[in-house]
């Protein structure tokens, strides 16, 4: 029978989100008269500034004088027109973006388990775009590419999820499937959009996530605020692919060089050989019987005895090649690393790992493809004394 407790591939839970205030621009006519009705503030400036966020004391006194009521106007006496002219003027003004705490994004770390876990790919990138503001709404969009994959086809493959619950339906005019397979310029980072196995994965979460049609099953592109930030997460994530593809074939070309040195050492081996036992069979002069008076005549001379001497055969020479292409193999990996360890020298930082209690103080979580990590409050402390 089926485990009814398959194994967690994380145990980091998302960020449990928090109670904020309404948006001024995300009430509707509806909502606001609601929040007047049953408010606990009796003067509407002192309403506007204490039950919307965004909205400071000074703000809600300018907006009240563009309406040319007076500051101290009591709510329960607004009727229906002075409502409507109230929502109007909210809807019109410019206001700060709202929070995104009230948001729980499943986060990259969790993501690239998932995409991990379920498709295997050769190489995957993730990454979590700043909160944006839909019709005062917080949005978060989380996208994650892969490349390769268990039962991938050739060509892009898209995955949505609104609210961390994926969208099955309808996928054809989602604004994940159209800037995936119009509005990237995947050539731009190695990438072949036709012959790779590509997926991509786009989760957004917001308080009133947009949706078309009464079916909620995709999201339009025709919200210019959702499309660049679907474009901007797809592009970081194809960043970094970029680097990784670009090191991968960096290796290819130096495994292909290698073979191809190697394959050819025989037949060097063999003209060297038969050019140096006819330098030997002529005496060692190569141009006229002039002596040459260069650095290398003696070992020059001695390189011509051993081969008049069948000291050195092409077995030997075809070796001293071999070893010398290994020899240069090995030297150029450890100058790409060199190389690395200088980039990445100025990100080390000192770690120091302790046992944990429940009295424990610890700072909020840090987040890596590979692990997460929690730090002492003590230790910003000790940093900061």
């Amino acid at each position: 029978p089926p485990a009814a407790d398959p194994p967690r591939r994380s145990d980091e839970m998302p960020p449990s989100p928090s109670t904020i205030k309404h948006h001024p621009s995300s009430v509707n006519l509806e909502l606001l008269t609601s929040l007047l009705r049953e408010g606990k503030e009796k003067q509407l400036v002192k309403f506007l500034s204490k039950e919307l966020s965004c909205v400071s004391m000074p703000l809600a006194k300018r907006l009240v004088a563009e309406l040319q009521w007076a500051a101290d106007t009591p709510v329960d006496t607004l009727q229906d027109k002075q409502i409507v002219a109230l929502y109007q003027l909210l809807r019109d003004a410019t206001f700060g973006n709202p929070s995104a705490s009230c948001l729980s994004p499943v986060g990259e770390y969790n993501m690239r388990l998932g995409i991990i876990k379920e498709l295997r790919p050769d190489l995957v990138a993730t990454h979590q775009e700043s909160a944006c503001v839909v019709e005062g709404h917080p949005a978060v969009i989380e996208a994650g590419v892969c490349l390769g994959g268990r039962d991938a086809k050739p060509g892009i493959t898209v995955y949505r999820f609104a609210n961390r619950i994926p969208l099955l339906f309808e996928g054809g005019g989602d604004v994940a499937t159209v800037v995936s397979k119009k509005r990237i310029a995947w050539a731009n980072y190695k990438i072949r959009h036709t012959q790779d196995k590509i997926g991509v994965f786009v989760s957004l979460v917001s308080t009133k996530v947009p949706f078309k049609g009464t079916g909620k099953e995709y999201i339009g592109d025709d919200i210019p605020e959702v499309r660049e930030a679907v474009k901007r997460a797809i592009e970081k994530c194809c960043l970094q692919l970029k680097a990784k593809i670009v090191k991968q074939r960096a290796l290819a070309d130096e495994r292909e060089k290698k073979k191809n040195l190697t394959k050819y050492i025989p037949d060097v081996s063999r003209a060297l050989i038969g050019m140096m036992s006819q330098l030997a069979e002529a005496g060692g002069e190569a141009g006229g019987g002039r002596q040459r008076a260069r650095p290398r005549d003696a070992e020059h001379d001695a390189l011509l005895e051993q081969v008049r001497a069948k000291r050195l055969k092409e077995e030997d020479l075809s070796e001293k090649l071999r070893v010398h292409v290994e020899t240069c193999d090995a030297a150029n990996a450890l100058e790409t690393v060199e190389a690395g360890k200088r980039g990445a020298r100025l990100l080390l930082q000192d770690l120091y790992l302790s046992p944990l209690d429940e009295a424990t103080e610890l700072l909020p979580e840090v987040q890596h493809p590979l692990f997460a990590l929690k730090l002492h409050a003590r230790a910003l402390h000790a940093e900061r004394a």
